[in-house]
């Protein structure tokens, strides 16, 4: 099982910057990817960004270019560095992690499993 804990989150005028950040615990080495996502109209959760174990990185296009996610050393924390923050980024943000389930494998189960942490507020507004 792998545990997230978020933060970073808070009130910031237009045009300004957060940093998110995501501390994992438990299995980490199972991890495969971490990232970021918010609720939207019409959706469950919007992907924002995502970075595997690899180092690969994606993207919403709405964020393209304002956002960055990163990890430390240990890949035990994954940030997301929010810049040019516009009022439609205001949303609660969860920090997501997908990971490798460890044998055995139970039926109905996949062999891997998501997890979201418990979101923090990111509020845009002036």
């Amino acid at each position: 099982q792998v545990q997230l804990v978020e933060s970073g989150g808070g009130l910031v005028q237009p045009g300004g910057s957060l940093r998110l950040s995501c501390v994992s615990s438990g299995d980490t080495f199972s991890i495969i990817a971490m990232g970021w996502d918010r609720p939207v109209p019409g959706k469950v959760r919007e992907l924002v960004a995502r970075i595997t174990s690899g180092g690969s990185t994606n993207y919403a296009d709405s964020v393209m270019g304002r956002f960055t996610v990163s990890r430390d050393n240990t890949q035990n924390t994954v940030f997301l560095q929010m810049n040019s923050l516009k009022p439609d980024d205001t949303a609660v943000y969860y920090c997501y992690c997908r990971a490798r389930r460890r044998p055995p494998i139970r039926l109905g189960e996949t062999t891997g499993y998501d997890s979201w942490g418990q979101g923090t507020q990111v509020t845009v507004s002036s």
